[in-house]
């Protein structure tokens, strides 16, 4: 026992696994839809924690550039395994609004509590000014590339027309190009914008686990993802019902916050223990990594399901996108940060969020 309350001192989020039998039993015996939802999310959330654990464990044996390739690969998984069966169950307005809430969650909510945080703690933080500006100029064309097919889609044809699936295929095998391209500039350099690379974290997984165990965590936490993730989805059009809020409010807001949580408190550790590089590395990558790798591959693979996916958003979104980009690398572009800069992107998320929540279905 003593040995188990150890554990869970050290790893505090591991708790949230009880989650898992709770949801399982609500699933077998049919209970309350609101119920399966919120067990399900609280168990993705530790299930996606292990899934970068054992990322890391992994990227400790291999190197920090093939660490960084690996956490491209797989910084996203539990999101991408999320939206693929929302994808599924054609719940494709579901898919954008976590598409768009996952990047602003990022560069918003998590930079934000990051700088607010750390500037409380620390004082004026400062950063590494070339490489936010790489930052900054690979997130506004990611955001034009997103833009650009609800724009023109008003031109070609109404949505679902073969003119708008051409023009998103076609976007999205430019995104994923420059993400393969992203990749090969990881591999031939320390840093890169789309990859974490050349830092070590310090984790407890990197130092004592070995590559079999790593590998079989990683491979039975997906798994759970993938189960806890139909759960989740399965019981969403009825929690939506029963609750009064718009699916795009969950897809927007909770479901990027289920499936990133743990990287989110990373971030915010990181800013506190006075390394804002890292901080700032990890939501901003991550942000672009949802951009030109999962919103992208999803077009794709919703093709193959049978459910096609546009990148055709709406103006609230756009609006939000857009929005956030435009603030984060106003308050990145000195290399420094501040509390009050932390609040003040906080603030932006917190009035958008106030919106999406008012927002009605179909809006």
């Amino acid at each position: 026992m003593n040995s188990l309350i150890s554990y869970f001192r050290k790893h505090p989020l591991h708790i949230l696994l009880l989650a898992i039998p709770l949801s399982v039993v609500s699933e077998i015996f049919h209970w309350r839809p609101i119920w399966i939802f919120v067990f399900s999310a609280i168990a993705v959330i530790p299930l996606a924690s292990l899934i970068g654990e054992s990322t890391e464990a992994l990227a400790a044996y291999t190197g920090p550039k093939i660490g960084g390739l690996l956490n491209a690969t797989l910084g996203n998984a539990a999101e991408l395994i999320i939206t693929i069966i929302a994808i599924r169950q054609g719940l494709l307005d579901l898919v954008k609004a976590s598409i768009t809430g996952s990047i602003i969650g990022n560069l918003l909510l998590v930079m934000g509590l990051s700088m607010l945080l750390g500037g409380l703690k620390n004082g004026i933080q400062s950063f590494d000014r070339q490489q936010s500006s790489n930052h900054a100029v690979m997130l506004v064309v990611v955001i034009v590339a997103l833009i650009i097919p609800s724009f023109f889609s008003h031109s070609i044809g109404a949505e679902g027309s073969w003119g708008v699936e051409l023009l998103s295929l076609g976007v999205a095998g430019v995104m994923i190009a420059l993400y393969v391209v992203g990749l090969i500039y990881t591999l031939k350099v320390a840093r890169s914008p789309i990859a974490v690379a050349g830092v070590e974290l310090e984790s407890e997984a990197n130092r004592r686990w070995k590559p079999s165990r790593a590998i079989s965590i990683l491979a039975l936490s997906t798994l759970g993802v993938v189960i806890m993730s139909e759960f989740l989805i399965g019981s969403v059009e009825e929690v939506v019902v029963s609750l009064g809020v718009s699916e795009f409010f969950l897809g927007v807001i909770l479901i990027p916050l289920i499936g990133n949580i743990a990287e989110h408190l990373v971030s915010v550790t990181m800013a506190v223990r006075n390394n804002m590089d890292l901080s700032l590395e990890i939501a901003v990558s991550s942000s672009l990594q949802i951009a030109l790798f999962v919103a992208p591959i999803l077009v794709f693979i919703s093709l193959l399901i049978g459910n096609p996916l546009t990148l055709i958003f709406n103006r609230f979104e756009l609006l939000a996108l857009g929005g956030g980009v435009v603030i984060a690398a106003m308050v990145a572009f000195d290399g420094e940060s501040n509390w009050l800069e932390g609040a003040a992107l906080l603030g932006v998320y917190i009035i958008l969020g106030i919106g999406f929540f008012l927002l009605p279905t179909g809006g």
